[in-house]
């Protein structure tokens, strides 16, 4: 998927420059003086002609970002339903689950803030030529306080927040209570609700591994719409963002985790890097934190000498609700896209709307499926809860592959020193322990 998406990408750039040479002023120009006939209003004629050219990319990007819609909905609430219910209910849900999920949703706030501080220091979303233009039924997240969205995460009526995108937030505290009092239920409600929720999730989870295969294709369409009107211009904000989102995660990965390793568990960062450097390489090639869970329970069991007990518990929570670099990256990207359309005068990008998607990409971040590219839809809810439209998530998609391989070794060595400091609180003798 990635080589495609990357060639995609590439015949995109080129499909959009040379429409641009063809459709140019001087060409048009000098075929009307070939014709005998005098050249007025050559610009003109060649934006209308641009246009014609770049109708069928625009329906082909804008049919890929309907099927994304589609999708945001119940993927996030099955996969928060689904996965918060398998472990509200476990036996072990006492001490170990409260140190587990208070050290995931510790982690996770940390990646965002470090995302935030990055992000309104560089500011490259500013005055940057993506492009991109706001409908007319624009309608942003309302909210001017910080009580306001914290008023706005409890849903009035459910079922009309389920079939409204600019209400996900609440869809998402929903789900989390929803799925927490489903573990809590005595049986046989609580498996027949669970094996309908995670049945459910199977299904979704099929649903978009079959939309997210015509990624390239949406990737192409876009780029070439792009680079049509814009030219190359719009590839150098962007690097520069997908700088900031790799400073971003490298700082967090490198500097915040060791951080916590050593002043709360008292272990060697590098002992216990080594010790998971398996784990790492599989997520970086993978860019899936689910399929790399193997591979990280047997270097922390093995190689880092945590016990299964809790490698077996802590581990596959984390692969389902900690994903510090999706949420980073979540927060870096709505925030870059918000600047942009801040800077064209069409949003305001005010403190509380800050904190809304701080907010909104933590939780968001609980429901990311632990698949390659699983961060684009978290985005593109956060998009719609903002009422901005996700055509801005399928640009920063083709420059995605690279940050979504380095986000996913972020989240899986979050995982992994969860794992370390919770069994060494447990009573586990850690590789690397001081």
């Amino acid at each position: 998927m990635h080589t495609k998406t990357g060639l995609a990408m590439l015949l995109g750039v080129a499909g959009g420059w040379a429409l641009q040479e063809f459709t140019s002023a001087t060409y048009v120009a000098q075929a009307v003086v070939k014709a005998g006939h005098e050249v007025t209003l050559p610009v003109l004629a060649a934006d209308s002609q641009r246009a014609q050219w770049l109708a069928p990319f625009v329906l082909a990007a804008n049919i890929f970002m309907s099927l994304l819609k589609m999708l945001i909905v119940p993927l996030v609430f099955s996969s928060i339903v689904a996965g918060v219910s398998g472990i509200s209910g476990g036996k072990e849900f006492g001490r170990l689950g409260l140190k587990t999920l208070g050290y995931y949703l510790m982690t996770s706030a940390l990646a965002i803030v470090t995302g935030l501080v990055m992000i309104n220091l560089t500011q490259p979303g500013v005055g940057a030529a993506l492009n991109l233009a706001i409908p007319e039924n624009f309608a942003p997240g309302e909210g001017s306080s910080f009580i306001d969205i914290f008023l706005r995460m409890i849903p009035q009526n459910v079922f009309g927040a389920l079939g409204d995108n600019g209400a996900m937030l609440q869809i998402i505290v929903f789900a989390l209570l929803l799925g927490y009092f489903i573990g809590r239920v005595q049986e046989p409600h609580c498996s027949r609700l669970r094996g309908l929720f995670e049945s459910f999730f199977e299904v979704i989870m099929l649903l978009a591994g079959g939309i997210l295969k015509l990624i390239p294709y949406g990737v192409f369409a876009l780029v070439v719409k792009v680079v049509g009107e814009t030219g190359f211009e719009v590839f150098r904000p962007l690097f520069f963002y997908m700088g900031v989102v790799i400073f971003a995660l490298l700082f967090h990965a490198c500097v915040v985790l060791p951080l916590l390793l050593k002043f709360l568990g008292n272990i060697s960062p590098l002992a216990w890097f080594r010790a998971m450097s398996p784990a790492l390489i599989t997520a970086f090639s993978t860019s899936s934190s689910s399929i790399t869970l193997p591979v990280t329970m047997e270097s922390a069991e093995h190689r880092g000498k945590v016990s299964n007990k809790h490698s077996s518990f802590v581990l596959p929570l984390g692969a389902t609700v900690n994903m510090d670099g999706t949420a980073l990256y979540e927060c870096v990207g709505v925030i870059f896209l918000s600047q942009y359309y801040a800077s064209t005068g069409d949003f305001d990008l005010t403190l509380s709307k800050q904190i809304f998607i701080v907010i909104t990409a933590l939780f968001a971040s609980i429901g990311a499926a632990g698949i390659p590219s699983a961060g684009l839809i978290m985005m593109t809810a956060i998009l719609s809860a903002l009422g901005l439209p996700i055509e801005g998530a399928m640009l920063l998609l083709a420059i995605d592959r690279p940050l979504d391989m380095l986000r996913t070794v972020v989240n899986v060595w979050s995982d992994s020193c969860g794992a370390a400091l919770i069994a060494k609180s447990e009573g586990d003798a850690i590789l690397g322990e001081r």
